[in-house]
């Protein structure tokens, strides 16, 4: 790895981190809006995305009520969501993965942690997460289209007539 490839994987992990703590009132606890999990779709794009978002989560989840149970818990559904999100062939498909591992893994978090009930968390968390994924999928989507932006983020897979050469 080059260091300009280092320092863009730790440019995403930071704003992932940023992100989930500036909107921390609505990213943790039984209703959660995690607007930072956009960025899970950079992983469609790129699959060394994945490393800044496993990365990022767990340093955010450092920061969560929940505590260790957090950040091992929590970023396990990111290592799940960011593995499928990487081999997904359609960026709205793609979306579907990390609120569906969020919904469980976090929604049991939050069962066994803080005692609320698990359906009602789950669905909650899932709901929160596909607001954002949605939002996420059609940005992407537009955004895949110019080459400038597929240029900035090194993009090199699941793109129609994506060259390789920006893999450099």
């Amino acid at each position: 790895m080059k260091v300009k490839d280092v320092a863009r994987l730790a440019i995403v992990a930071s704003l992932y981190v940023a992100l989930t703590l500036a909107l921390g009132f609505i990213a943790y606890g039984d209703i959660q809006f995690r607007v930072a999990e956009i960025l899970v779709l950079l992983c469609f794009f790129r699959k060394d995305y994945s490393i800044s978002l496993i990365v990022g989560c767990l340093i955010a989840n450092i920061f969560s009520p929940m505590g260790i149970v957090d950040v091992v818990f929590g970023t396990t559904a990111t290592v799940f969501s960011v593995l499928l999100v990487m081999i997904s062939k359609n960026i709205f498909v793609s979306a579907i993965y990390p609120v569906l591992f969020n919904g469980v893994i976090v929604g049991a978090e939050l069962y066994f942690v803080l005692e609320l009930p698990f359906i009602p968390s789950a669905v909650s968390v899932a709901i929160g997460e596909a607001c954002v994924l949605l939002v996420g999928s059609i940005v992407f989507y537009f955004l895949s289209k110019n080459e400038k932006f597929l240029e900035l983020i090194k993009a090199n897979q699941n793109i129609p007539n994506l060259k390789k050469e920006n893999d450099e």
